[in-house]
């Protein structure tokens, strides 16, 4: 890998058609979009992209698609599962597929041991030919990976980054001594993320990028240079945004926003619903916060140029 992953990286959403086929021409509009908006790296298929309802032909064809056609934007393939040699499977299709990570999401439902989570991540980074970010999002998996944890495999030559989704600060502090020229810590909670930028995180895996991609791209930019009243301006802007993408399960909110965008279809697949009517108003008004901070940011990019 040339570089360690930094910056604004986009969890994408995963286009369904009405009936119920992925949409390769919305997902292919998709990644135009971030390559031309400035995202820095994509997760395919990861928990924003229903990677639960991807079948295994899917999941290639999204990461091929995107390897192949996302404009020199680095892939991350997500490769979570429940077992070690499933995840392993897909950490291999991925590396041959092209992908330059794998995102692996702690083992869920199963509860695995810390020193579970040690074997696991090793077998992978052992066997997998991919570097690995593991993913800690123990709200959604049941299972917690401690920093120190963490740094037990972190020494490993292909794991190169954690993407941290707990929001309390002491565990960003926790985790930040472990950077180094290879390793990354990347948060993936929006609403903490300047936070952890401020507190010397290298990226984010977002979720509200999907939506907002050049403003998103504009305030990692602005907290990495050091400019915390910038970064905090661009930030507080989209603070309503951050609330409304957690008022359903992800990614139901952002894909409405993207379906109301024209983006996308509004289609997902079940257990999962399209969004409740009773938040379609304040959907309404995301939607414009959204038009009216790309626009400027789009003013601002032509400005600079």
């Amino acid at each position: 890998m040339s570089a360690k992953f930094q910056g604004s990286i986009c969890a994408l959403a995963t286009p369904f058609t009405a009936a119920g086929e992925i949409d390769l021409p919305a997902f292919r509009r998709l990644l135009a979009w971030h390559a031309a908006s400035g995202t820095q790296a994509l997760v395919i298929g990861g928990s924003t992209g229903e990677s639960a309802a991807l079948e295994d032909s899917e999941f290639e064809q999204l990461v091929g698609t995107a390897v192949s056609e996302s404009g020199g934007l680095r892939i991350i393939a997500g490769c979570g599962a429940g077992s070690t040699r499933k995840a392993l499977r897909m950490v291999r299709r991925a590396a041959a597929l092209g992908a330059e990570a794998a995102l692996v999401v702690t083992p869920f439902y199963v509860r695995p041991t810390q020193e579970g989570l040690v074997r696991h991540y090793l077998a992978l980074a052992d066997e997998g030919g991919l570097p690995l970010v593991p993913y800690n999002v123990p709200s959604r998996t049941g299972c917690d990976l401690l920093p120190e944890t963490l740094a037990r495999v972190a020494a490993h030559e292909r794991i190169v980054a954690i993407k941290e989704a707990r929001a309390d600060a002491e565990r960003m502090q926790a985790l930040l001594p472990l950077r180094s020229e290879r390793f990354a810590v990347l948060s993936g909670d929006d609403p903490t993320a300047l936070r952890a930028l401020r507190a010397g995180a290298d990226g984010v895996i977002s979720v509200a990028n999907n939506v907002v991609p050049r403003t998103f791209r504009a305030l990692c930019d602005t907290a990495l240079a050091g400019n915390g009243e910038g970064a905090a301006t661009l930030d507080a802007e989209l603070a309503p945004l951050y609330a409304f993408l957690g008022a359903e399960p992800n990614p139901i909110p952002v894909k409405w926003l993207l379906h109301r965008l024209g983006r996308i279809g509004p289609a997902l697949r079940l257990p999962l619903l399209e969004l409740s009517a009773s938040l379609r108003a304040e959907a309404d008004r995301c939607l414009a916060l959204v038009q009216r901070v790309e626009v400027a940011q789009g003013a601002a990019a032509a400005s600079a140029a």
